[in-house]
């Protein structure tokens, strides 16, 4: 069994939900990027994203967009995300995700890039722009290097869609929670928890967990989550806020210290409140 499937079963034996953290590889600038990591998983958190930086991030709203501004300028090329990866993954126990836009994959070639990610130590790999319908070679290259391929669902899929998207998926489902960019909101959505009920059924049935995102930033988005089937959080821009707001003065004791207190509070929302 593949790490990220394993931490969902060891999660489910404790009847919690997972945390994914999402942060942009290299923001602020690639040497930081490993005690960032290390920062968010003594915080709890169960699976770490790692953004490849893109100059055209179409799915990003305007705090991660800003966060690939800052890694572009200090160097963050896709050979140095992985890297960065090697690193992380020989310190740390912990399934690492990448995000990238397909243009880098494809610029490296399919074959080289899932040779190096397999090397690096790269458990799944997420690209928001690629539909399953032109992902055959891309999923079957994944498959020879044994790395899960994590596909997106929106508001607008149908359950029929669903499941041809979950024939392409391993590792966990991204629900993507409302129509637009990623960043954070005030609240949950009606249409995000009938969503996550509807949605649930299929992967449920199918055997692979549903991992929510987009506008996730409270304990009490998470909770809710968790109450209406969800198996993961997915959160971003609330990370990557604390990067951008502490990069400005260099100070990294508390960027770090502030990143480990909002992913503790974040985590203890995915427990799951047996009711008596």
């Amino acid at each position: 069994m593949r790490e990220i499937s394993q931490t969902f079963l060891r999660l489910k034996e404790r009847n919690e939900g997972a945390l994914i953290a999402y942060v942009t590889a290299g923001d602020p600038e690639p040497s930081l990027t490993l005690d960032i990591v290390e920062a968010l998983v003594a915080g709890g958190a169960d699976i770490v994203e790692l953004g490849i930086p893109f100059s055209d991030p179409i799915a990003d709203g305007p705090t991660i967009q800003a966060a690939t501004l800052r890694a572009l300028r200090s160097g963050t090329t896709p050979r140095k995300v992985l890297q960065i990866v090697e690193d992380i993954k020989s310190k740390l126990n912990v399934p690492l995700v990448i995000l990238s836009y397909y243009n880098p994959i494809f610029k490296m070639g399919l074959k080289r890039f899932f040779e190096s990610a397999s090397s690096s130590g790269v458990d799944g790999i997420i690209v928001p722009d690629l539909p399953v319908e032109e992902a055959s070679d891309y999923k079957k290259t994944a498959e020879a290097y044994e790395i899960d391929t994590i596909f997106l669902a929106s508001p607008s899929t149908s359950n029929e869609r669903l499941k041809k998207i979950l024939g392409f998926t391993s590792g966990f489902l991204y629900l993507v929670s409302l129509f637009g960019v990623t960043g954070a909101r005030e609240r949950i959505q009606e249409l995000t928890i009938k969503l996550i009920r509807r949605t649930v059924q299929v992967t449920s049935s199918a055997g692979i967990p549903l991992a929510v995102g987009f506008g996730i930033s409270k304990p009490e988005h998470v909770r809710a989550l968790m109450k209406n089937g969800a198996d993961a959080a997915i959160v971003g821009s609330g990370f990557v806020r604390i990067i951008e707001k502490n990069q400005r003065n260099r100070d990294t004791e508390r960027l770090l210290n502030e990143i480990t207190m909002y992913a503790s509070k974040l985590k203890e929302a995915t427990v799951h409140t047996q009711q008596i």
